[in-house]
């Protein structure tokens, strides 16, 4: 601790409050919101998949714990961690058990530089020790009264503050700029590939380019050369002339990871986090295993790489986490022939069935079969079409991927600093000129 710095205890300087524990049976189709822990997922608290309480039930027994403007909420659950702010749309609603809310309660400790704290490895190596070794998901007020907080004067507080906000709001309109690139995507794809909605358009007798493609560009010669990639009619099987339909396993390559215990990790020697499901979700952790490099190199995942989990909670994504091992119960899928954008469109538009066939299994962890994706059908444009689909695509696809790598990039320089900061390790001048190199 730089000198003149101070250590204090946190329930001395900070208010914090669990939310209660409600039974499902006070959930209601509307009314005071409960926040869930999926509420907690970004920059600021969000209503998703929230359940709804009584407005005068809630006033009778629970009033006490609506959450206010400006409040961090912190999950203590199964994804430890995740601080997030109230903002005016969960203002008033009730953290479910599990959140616990947070507010400075000291002149001498800035509201923003409590939220640095909460996500910072000082604030998780404390909550880890505080658990005692115990299941980190029990975690909850009784071990925070037991931790500590940092105090440097509130002048360098401040900057912490606005150095961990200003990487957050970068990360923030990632994610935000993701969703839309996500949703343009998706509209495209559903457009050409699902609704043959061109093709359509054609048949019915339309002739202006931008009504063809659905106003994707105004630019008319653009228009015109996208118009141009579908025929004007459609075959008896429904399909634009010339495509046709193939497999998913037929257009994609679906390689199964490996029981990693066969290659395990030597202490001391260069080693590679094991991609589980937990991880594909989660991201990386210091608690994921860790593998030996010794393994054939087509189960290395790299940034890039798009992962299809097929059994448990079943989900697809791009990695960009770094280099990994893949474990079984994941596929890495690529394909020779088709770009990526395409054949993960496709992975995405069957898994909310390949979800259903997974959870209809009466087993402890649902799963699919590889003839689950022999029967899941895609429609294919000859190889020319799909080039000049790309030159569309492609771009959304890839700023996505870009703009994951940035945010983790951000958060690495964030995580890294935040610790020294409070400590006085680093200095002010000394994290801008890291910060600007960053």
């Amino acid at each position: 601790m730089a000198e003149g710095w101070s250590q204090a205890p946190l329930p001395s300087v900070v208010w914090f409050q669990e939310g209660p524990g409600i039974l499902a049976v006070d959930f209601h189709e509307q009314g005071v919101p409960l926040i869930r822990l999926a509420g907690l997922g970004g920059h600021e608290v969000s209503l998703n998949k929230c359940n709804y309480l009584d407005p005068a039930k809630v006033e009778r027994r629970w009033k006490h714990f609506r959450v206010d403007r400006g409040d961090i909420l912190v999950s203590t659950s199964a994804s430890f961690g995740r601080p997030a702010v109230v903002g005016s749309v969960a203002e008033g609603a009730i953290p479910y058990t599990g959140i616990i809310r947070f507010r400075s309660a000291s002149p001498d400790l800035d509201q923003g530089y409590l939220k640095a704290f909460l996500r910072s490895a000082g604030f998780m190596q404390q909550a880890e020790a505080a658990a005692s070794g115990s299941v980190i998901s029990h975690f909850g007020p009784s071990h925070l009264k037991r931790m500590e907080i940092p105090l440097p004067p509130l002048a360098v507080q401040r900057w912490i503050a606005g150095f961990h906000q200003t990487i957050d709001d970068k990360i923030e309109l990632n994610r935000r700029m993701n969703e839309t690139l996500e949703a343009m995507a998706q509209a495209i794809f559903r457009d050409w590939f699902v609704d043959f909605g061109p093709a359509r358009r054609k048949t019915e007798g339309a002739t202006d380019p931008v009504a063809i493609i659905g106003g994707l560009t105004p630019d008319p010669a653009r228009a015109a050369e996208l118009a141009g990639l579908f025929p004007a009619t459609l075959g008896e099987n429904g399909l634009p002339e010339g495509w046709r339909e193939q497999p998913l396993d037929q257009i994609a390559d679906f390689l199964n990871g490996l029981a990693l215990q066969k290659y395990p990790s030597v202490v001391g020697e260069p080693s590679l986090p094991v991609i589980k499901i937990a991880e594909l979700r989660n991201g990386l952790t210091d608690k994921s295993n860790r593998a030996s490099p010794q393994l054939p190199p087509k189960y290395i995942v790299r940034d890039g790489d798009y992962l299809f989990s097929w059994s448990g909670s079943l989900m697809a994504k791009v990695w960009t986490e770094g280099d990994g091992a893949l474990n079984q119960h994941l596929f890495k899928v690529t394909s020779n022939d088709y770009p990526q954008w395409f054949y993960a469109a496709w992975v995405e538009r069957h898994l909310p069935e390949f979800q259903r066939i997974a959870a209809s299994k009466a087993t402890t962890m649902g799963h699919i079969q590889r003839g689950h994706l022999s029967g899941a059908m895609t429609v294919c444009p000859p190889m020319t079409t799909i080039e000049a689909m790309s030159s569309v695509l492609a771009p959304l696809w890839e700023r996505r991927i870009h703009n994951d790598l940035e945010s983790r990039t951000l958060a690495e320089t964030r995580d890294y600093l935040l610790p020294r900061l409070m400590s006085g390790a680093v200095r002010v001048g000394e994290a801008q000129a890291q910060d600007a190199a960053a």
